[in-house]
């Protein structure tokens, strides 16, 4: 052992240098950290400011922001957000499938007869104007020149009485159908000129032996054959075409206002007039068509009277009826329309090419009834997608409720299974209800539903008594929803108390809550 600078070292063994002790060739000492040679170096203890200290803070802080109730609703409320992208996908499918039913019922009517619609009968009665123009020249000196214009005078009806008798039946195409009717209407009243002969020029001459009875149809696919034809006591021949007694009309109730024009459908026929009486019709045609019946009221006095055994009619257009019965074998409904209530003259005038500048104006004055379907499935499924927002905030906080008040822990993720668990309830409805009755696809959509969300209730909470809040609360929301679709006219009453009192039950469960911590407050 020697002895250097007041250091202990061992000789051949140990080595002190600077206050160091170090075992030779065996361990090394170095500011107080004791370090075998040539295998274990130890370092002295981990400060405050190493890596791993410092993430502990972060850690803490990040996880009492997740386990905050802020937090923890603002999720929810983003996963909802996310739902209703889904929820559109199903409202655009809706939409589809009723577009494709909508196309299929217009291929079915078009090869049937289409809408059926009638105007008319009216009397079509060639006019020439005669015009004598004078004219002088030197040579020829005066010469008189007669110049001739064709001219044509419509005359209505002075009385006009229309029943229609039809038998309604849905026919179908696979999953769609659409209400088709056919039968008898039949025309009868009377014409005059005493009124449209003051519609006349001293220079103008009328042909009555030349008249023409028309009757306007939307389509000639309307009408299968004629069954009576009688003018003045003589049958008429009636032959295709309407002599440019053309007008517009409504092509239908879902085309916003989109017209569609008649063209040459409809029939006429010769039918000599008698300028100085009483000229009598009675017609009677078979028909045939779907979804609606249109009719103009034409004469000055106009009767119109339908029957059908269709239950469920929608009046239409801009005449109700006077008066109707209504059973479950059907309706019987009259109008009664004075020349007074439109804007149709009882006689006019047009040039050689029939121009009438006022005619547009009468596809206001259409009316009739439309065969409607007292439960249509996709304006039901429509509705009942509307209310998709109320049924994934409720079932979340049901879900919320019981996760606060049974202390288990529910993830953000199991939220939204249960949010697309009732996003699917509404493609189960629409698929369903295109095979099934609207009733009886809900009850079916609604059970299995409900099962469900009971079920997963269970695994989540592990108790069935706290998922059975979630069968109770899922089985109202639909009962609520199911009396709201079928009750068109109380549906914002039943919507309005129903939200009144969600909302107050919702405020009285969460009095103590404590909702930085998600605790009830002692």
């Amino acid at each position: 052992m020697s002895v250097q600078e007041g250091n202990l070292r061992p000789t051949g063994s140990v080595e002190v240098q600077e206050g160091n002790l170090r075992p030779t060739g065996s361990v090394e000492v170095q500011e107080g950290n004791l370090r075998p040679a040539g295998s274990v170096e130890v370092q002295s203890p981990i400060s405050d400011q190493s890596p791993a200290n410092s993430e502990l803070p972060k850690q803490r802080k990040f996880h009492n922001i997740t386990s905050s109730g802020g937090f923890k609703i603002a999720m929810l409320v983003i996963i909802i957000l996310l739902l209703l992208i889904p929820v559109s996908m199903i409202r655009s499918l809706i939409g589809e499938r009723s577009h494709r039913a909508d196309e299929v019922e217009e291929s079915i009517m078009e090869a049937w007869g289409s809408q059926f619609m009638l105007y008319g009968p009216v009397i079509r009665i060639p006019v020439i104007e005669r015009e004598e123009i004078k004219t002088k020249t030197e040579k020829e000196g005066e010469k008189i020149e007669i110049v001739t214009r064709n001219f044509t005078l419509w005359i209505t009806p002075k009385d006009a009485n229309i029943r229609a008798d039809f038998s309604a039946q849905k026919k179908r195409r696979g999953i769609f159908s659409v209400a088709l009717f056919s039968g008898n209407v039949s025309l009868s009243g009377n014409f005059s000129f005493e009124r449209a002969k003051d519609e006349l020029k001293q220079n103008q001459t009328l042909y009555p032996e030349q008249a023409e009875i028309i009757i306007g149809l939307a389509t000639q696919k309307g009408i299968r054959r004629i069954i009576k034809a009688d003018w003045n006591g003589d049958e008429l021949f009636f032959k295709p075409g309407n002599r440019n007694f053309s007008i517009e009309y409504f092509s239908d109730r879902k085309s916003a206002g989109r017209t569609s024009t008649s063209g040459g459908n409809g029939v006429n026929a010769s039918s000599p007039f008698n300028a100085t009486g009483i000229n009598t019709f009675d017609i009677q045609f078979a028909v045939q068509g779907g979804k609606a019946i249109r009719l103009i009221p034409i004469g000055e006095t106009t009767h119109v009277r339908i029957q059908t055994n269709w239950p469920s009619p929608s009046f239409q257009g801009g005449f109700l009826p006077a008066n109707y019965t209504l059973s479950e074998n059907g309706f019987d409904a009259e109008w009664e329309i004075s020349y007074l209530s439109r804007s149709i003259p009882l006689y006019w005038l047009t040039n050689e090419r029939d121009e009438y500048e006022n005619k547009s104006n009468w596809k206001n004055e259409f009316f009739g009834v439309d065969f409607f379907k007292p439960l249509d499935h996709y304006a039901l499924n429509t509705r009942a997608v509307k209310y998709a927002i109320l049924f994934l905030i409720i079932p979340f906080l049901t879900l919320f409720f019981l996760e606060v008040f049974s202390q288990k822990s529910i993830h953000p993720a199991q939220y939204l299974l249960s949010g697309f668990a009732n996003v699917i309830f509404y493609l189960l409805l629409l698929s369903i209800s295109e095979h099934l009755s609207f009733s009886v696809a809900y009850l079916i959509a609604a059970a299995a539903l409900t099962c469900m969300m009971t079920l997963y209730a269970r695994s989540l909470l592990e108790t069935w008594t706290r998922s059975a809040y979630m069968g109770l609360v899922m089985a109202l929301l639909y009962l609520i929803m199911y009396l709201t679709l079928n009750a068109e006219d109380w549906a914002l009453l039943i919507g309005s108390i129903a939200a009144f009192v969600i909302t107050g039950v919702v405020m009285f469960l969460t009095r103590k809550l404590d909702w930085s911590n998600l605790n009830m407050k002692s």
